[in-house]
Formats: C-alpha cells, structure tokens, sequence
C-alpha cells in the first residue's frame, strides 16, 4: 500500500481503534499501521494477534469489546475512526453504536454478514460494510460478464 516511510496522505485517519483481530482485522491493522495511523487491536483471545504481521507497529488489547473498560483501556474516546470487524454481527452493532454514541468517534465502521441487518445499521448512523453483499454483487458481475462475452461471439 504505502511504503514504510513515505509520508502518509492526509486522508488516513491519526488514531484507529479495531475490533477483531481475525483474517479482517489483521489485515486491517497491518495495512493502516503500515500507513502511518496509531492502531490499536482489540480482540477476545490472545492468539488471534499471531495473524499480525511483524510490521505492525501497534497496540494489543486482550479483552471483550462489549465491555465499556476495554474500550476505555483502547483510548477509543481519542479515535479518529473504528473498525468493528468480528465474525459476530451483534457484536459489531453493539460496539459501533457505543463508539458512535459514548466516544463520539467520527467515523464508524461495521462488518455485517446478514445484509438485512444493515438497516438497523443504517438507524444508529453505523456505516457497513457487508462481505456477503459484496460477494454475491461479484459474484452476478461475473456472470453477467461472461453472458455479455457469450453473446458477443
């Protein structure tokens, strides 16, 4: 993406809080940490901060997001954005809407596998991202590509 000390757009934001620290996650923080942006992870379970890669020049908390102290202990009050990222969709709401409303994070951001939840997203001002959604659009993409090619023959 960027490299190591190229000097980081100024569209990248300071200080990201991320909540899940799975394939996602990982790779999430690797990236922005990589960009230059203060990252903080923040996942249930110790080992899931082996996916991080060497470079991550970031912070690790091991607790449950849903709880207010880990979320106090992650400094998310000072965020600029977070990255709610777990395989949990509940999870994700519940912790954007916290970070929405009690931090008062500018910007939030939630994976959401069930593409019907994303209204309720949508109601508490959470913006989503649905790799479902997105998988079935490449999906059809794809296909109306190769009928289009089909048809051109």
């Amino acid at each position: 993406m960027f490299a190591k000390n190229e000097k980081r757009p100024k569209i990248w934001p300071q200080y990201v809080v991320i909540v899940g620290c799975g394939r996602l996650g990982s790779l999430l923080a690797g990236l922005l940490s990589n960009a230059g942006s203060s990252v903080v992870v923040i996942d249930c379970k110790e080992r899931a901060f082996d996916l991080l890669t060497p470079e991550f020049s970031g912070f690790r908390i091991v607790g449950d997001a849903v709880e207010m102290e880990v979320l106090e202990a992650a400094k998310t009050g000072k965020a600029d954005c977070l990255l709610a990222t777990t395989e949990d969709d509940n999870v994700n709401l519940m912790v954007a809407q916290v970070a929405r409303t009690v931090f008062e994070v500018p910007k939030v951001l939630a994976r959401v596998f069930d593409p019907r939840r994303e209204a309720v997203y949508r109601e508490f001002g959470i913006e989503t991202i649905s790799p479902t959604k997105l998988t079935g659009e490449a999906f059809l993409a794809a296909v109306r590509e190769q009928r289009e090619d089909a048809s051109c023959g």
